[in-house]
């Protein structure tokens, strides 16, 4: 221990045991301006360390059990208590959304090798099949000065995404158009889960070159302020595969009960499950539209997962400006009652536009049909 103008001074060894960093960690902390040492000896080179600087070495020790990234933890030590306090809750929301999304997916590969094979998994396995009739709608609102939503629906592939930022509008559309190949030829369930995170990562990828071009042209900071949601499942004939991200949603309508099959990756939704916010509260919430997880610049892990399908069955994917403008009833009631995807899909739009519109809206609905040689049978 040294004193240095009447300041305790700790040695490199001493400062590390006390706030339990090792020295190696020490070294690596200064080169990248995350925890600077007090003084350097200009001679020697040893570092020293004020005892003042022990609480930001425990902080920076904290952030690191945490997981947190060194670039993260820099930002979050130049904040204030209290807004430091705020990144850390959002920055566990993520892990904890992250770690949901990875037991989801433990839980999927368990049940999907504990089942025998299907033996309708291909499309082509018998005259007779299922399919799907289906239609897709998107919408400007009554508020919004541009659609950034995109919707699809093919004979496999069925998306929704929902575009925010100075780029929503492209982000989108190419996230959207990275799945369409999935749209080309049958796929079996063994595959389709791969074939779909491939399409996801050139989704990213494309958000990223969307995030980049704008850097180029306006000189901003390439940020996480562009990017998009997105909701999209991909027929195999017998099941639905599911890639999820975001605050867009899927439903599944079947014997007349409505069943949220997504999980929304936003703020309001983690304290929810953290038991910290009522759903009646979220839907009030000034933060109730900041994403936890989306497809920008920056990646992040989907939900990934097979769903069963039974002839009867109807799934909606939607954007948010369905869901926030619209009752759950009701659009159980609109679903329920309407026959035809098309109808049903204008039906949804025209309801979140007498509600308001508040947003841009977006909707696909397609039908689980059973076909007997070629010919559709009616359920």
């Amino acid at each position: 221990m040294a004193m240095e103008r009447g300041r305790e001074m700790l040695t490199i060894g001493a400062f590390a045991k006390a706030c339990r960093l090792s020295p190696k960690a020490l070294r690596l902390y200064d080169e990248l301006d995350l925890l600077r040492p007090a003084r350097v000896d200009p001679d020697t080179g040893y570092r020293y360390y004020a005892v003042e600087q022990l609480e930001q070495a425990r902080l920076v020790a904290w952030l690191r059990r945490l997981g947190m990234p060194l670039a993260h933890i820099r930002q979050v030590r130049a904040l204030e208590p209290s807004a430091a306090a705020r990144e850390i809750r959002a920055f566990w929301a993520r892990v904890e959304a992250d770690t949901a999304a990875r037991r989801d997916l433990a839980t999927f590969l368990v049940d999907h090798l504990s089942t025998p094979p299907r033996k309708d998994t291909h499309p082509m396995a018998s005259t007779n099949t299922l399919e799907l009739r289906y239609a897709a709608r998107t919408d400007i609102g009554r508020v919004r000065a541009a659609n950034q939503d995109t919707a699809y629906a093919g004979s496999r592939v069925l998306a929704v995404a929902d575009g925010f930022g100075p780029g929503g509008a492209p982000a989108s559309a190419a996230a959207v158009e990275a799945l369409k190949f999935l749209d080309a030829e049958p796929l079996t369930a063994g595959s389709v889960l791969n074939l779909l995170e491939d399409a996801v990562q050139g989704a990213t990828e494309a958000v990223r070159d969307i995030a980049g071009t704008r850097h180029e042209k306006t000189g901003d900071e390439v940020t996480d302020d562009i990017g998009t949601t997105l909701t999209a499942m991909v027929w195999t004939g017998s099941r639905l595969a599911l890639v999820h991200i975001g605050d867009s949603r899927a439903y599944l309508l079947r014997d007349g009960e409505l069943f949220l099959i997504t999980h929304d990756h936003t703020l309001v939704q983690s304290m929810i499950d953290e038991g910290r916010l009522t759903p009646e509260e979220a839907t009030a919430h000034p933060q109730r539209t900041l994403l936890l997880k989306a497809l920008t610049s920056t990646p992040s892990s989907p939900d990934l997962r097979l769903h069963d399908a039974e002839p009867g069955d109807r799934y909606l994917l939607c954007s948010d400006g369905l869901t926030r403008a619209v009752p759950e009833h009701t659009i159980q009631d609109l679903l329920t009652t309407i026959p035809d995807p098309d109808a049903t899909t204008a039906a949804l739009v025209e309801a979140a536009n007498a509600n308001g519109g508040p947003d841009n809206v977006s909707c696909v609905v397609a039908d689980v049909v059973r076909t007997d040689g070629g010919r559709m049978r009616v359920q």
